[in-house]
């Protein structure tokens, strides 16, 4: 974390009673008041900045902490406008129409969750980007689900679960790169030995969506094909508007850089929509990339499946995003996470303790700081050592940042995926979590291996 060090130094008793006030606090406005997420996190600042007053530390140096907390976010943010921008212009280039079109004839309503499963979970290995994944096929199955009367809250968790095991299993992800780096191990090494906890999770959560898929379906098809004819008459359903998504593949597989990978399927999707749009509208295409698109339609699915995305669509996530790394940056300056953590790893030696220890900070720091790139990186860093001289192999932390970090920060109503994911979606994150099975199983299955000592490798002395 880009944090200068702590302004003061609290002890582990202290920090975890000012924590267990915070999440109890954001826990009750969130999900039982169901504020909007942001006035419980802004309530949550308030109560850190009184504390540190309290505590003798000078405003200027809070301020300076939630600055800094939010600074981690400018990457994300960038991130976060670029698939706003990309989600309209696939709309405006019929990109995801398409895909919207091609799921109706492909996909019936039996073993549909784990038909959703599995291709995002492809589709998201291919790209390397869980968010893009969720965003853009994620969406089309959504429209798809609504249609067939399927519950959104199971298809959204199947659509998070395919895309993070992709995300999580994909050498072109940058939580990956990140994670084996961390740990110093092997790209590739660190991969395979994620299939030891990763694999058994995806079969689990195969074997749920299966078995919650509907035997029948009770939906209206006179609706659906309503819905495919409307697509069609709007011309947006189009062999080539699948080009943009092969763009943007190529440039992932290729490791290009994110924003320059998005930007250029936005790009090529606007292209597209030049070819499809009455010459006398196109000088209103570029102002979709901030508004969304609007579909002039007087079906109402329809209007409601396509108008979406621009720039403005992710100004309620980004919001909340700053709002939460600042507080995660006010907890750093304040000594309450240094604490935490010193806590945890207090003699940390045995193996099983070690997994659990190195999985309880990954899962903390998503929860408290909201942002996983952090729970790779911090917890990495404190846990290193601990585990070579328990004569632990590195590839062991590697995976337990993966199984501990990456997958677990969607399930955070608050995090930087959990608030890209809920308005994209558009379920709430508390609702697609509890159906979020491969999420939920990976960090219980690292766990279980530290436990057990199975599939553990141990450093050649």
């Amino acid at each position: 974390m880009h944090q200068e060090k702590s302004s003061i130094t609290v002890k582990p008793l202290e920090a975890v009673a000012v924590t267990v006030v915070l999440l109890a606090g954001m826990g009750i406005g969130i999900i039982k008041l169901q504020l909007v997420p942001h006035i419980p996190v802004v309530l949550a600042i308030f109560f850190l900045l009184i504390y540190g007053l309290l505590k003798k530390v000078k405003m200027s140096d809070l301020e300076r902490g939630m600055a800094d907390g939010a600074k981690n976010g400018l990457g994300a943010v960038m991130v976060f406008f670029f698939i706003g921008m990309l989600i309209s212009s696939w709309m405006a280039g019929g990109t995801i129409p398409t895909f919207i079109y091609l799921a109706f004839e492909l996909v019936s309503g039996k073993w549909f969750y784990a038909i959703v499963f599995v291709v995002t979970a492809a589709v998201g290995i291919g790209i390397g980007s869980s968010l893009t994944t969720a965003a853009t096929i994620g969406a089309a199955f959504m429209a798809v689900a609504g249609a067939l009367g399927l519950s959104p809250a199971i298809t959204a968790g199947a659509i998070v679960s395919g895309a993070f095991f992709g995300d999580k299993m994909s050498p072109l992800s940058d939580t990956t790169t990140l994670a084996s780096a961390t740990a110093k191990v092997d790209l590739f090494d660190h991969i395979k030995n994620m299939a030891w906890t990763t694999v058994p999770a995806f079969v689990l959560s195969f074997i749920l969506f299966l078995f919650l898929s509907p035997a029948s379906l009770d939906a209206s098809f006179e609706s659906i094909s309503l819905v495919k004819e409307e697509l069609v008459a709007l011309n947006l359903v189009h062999w080539y508007s699948l080009l943009p998504f092969a763009v943007l593949a190529v440039l992932a597989i290729k490791r290009v850089p994110a924003v320059i990978t998005l930007g250029s399927g936005t790009l090529s999707a606007l292209t597209i929509s030049l070819w499809i749009t009455d010459r006398n509208e196109w000088a209103a295409l570029p102002a979709v990339l901030f508004s969304g698109y609007k579909a002039e339609t007087d079906v109402q699915e329809v209007a409601a499946l396509l108008s979406r995305g621009g720039i403005e669509s992710m100004l309620f996530s980004v919001s909340l995003v700053l709002l939460a790394l600042s507080m995660g940056g006010l907890l750093f300056r304040l000594g309450i996470l240094p604490a935490l953590l010193e806590a945890l790893m207090s003699g940390v030696q045995k193996t099983a303790v070690l997994f659990s220890s190195a999985a309880a900070s990954a899962i903390g720091i998503n929860v408290l700081l909201g942002e996983q790139y952090l729970s790779i990186v911090l917890t990495g860093n404190a846990f290193e050592q601990r585990f070579i001289n328990a004569g632990l192999h590195p590839k062991n932390l590697s995976r337990v940042l993966e199984d501990s970090g990456t997958v677990v920060n969607p399930l955070v109503p608050w995090s930087v995926c959990g608030v890209f994911l809920t308005a994209v979606l558009g379920v709430p994150t508390a609702e697609y979590a509890l159906f979020s099975f491969f999420c939920l199983a990976s960090p219980l299955l690292t766990i279980a291996a530290g436990l057990t000592g199975f599939s553990v490798t141990k450093l050649d002395r």
